[in-house]
């Protein structure tokens, strides 16, 4: 059970395939344009079940509570050694 007030990640279907504009690309259309959002809370509630929240800018968001306390999960791609040459090289150049 994740306790009111909690931040936490919703997810929810916003249009299904068959609702999306017929001048949307063929390839867009096949897939549902789906949200993910963060926000606190309202009420009490399961991993996986209904969840209404308030974002940090004050709307209020219903769909599927996902997880909570989300962390940020992106990187900026795998090891590049030229990046670090360069980074290197920049260092010798300004402190050197």
């Amino acid at each position: 059970m994740v306790k009111k007030n909690t931040w936490v990640l919703i997810h929810r279907i916003i249009l299904k395939p068959c609702e999306r504009a017929p001048q949307v690309p063929d390839d867009t259309k096949q897939a549902p344009l789906e949200m993910w959002v963060k926000g606190r809370l309202l009420h009490d509630a399961e991993i996986g079940g209904a969840a209404l929240i308030t974002t940090r800018t004050g709307r209020t968001e219903e769909g599927t509570l996902l997880e909570a306390n989300p962390a940020y999960r992106h990187g900026f791609g795998d090891f590049v050694p030229e990046l670090l040459e360069i980074s290197e090289q920049a260092r010798r150049i300004v402190f050197e």
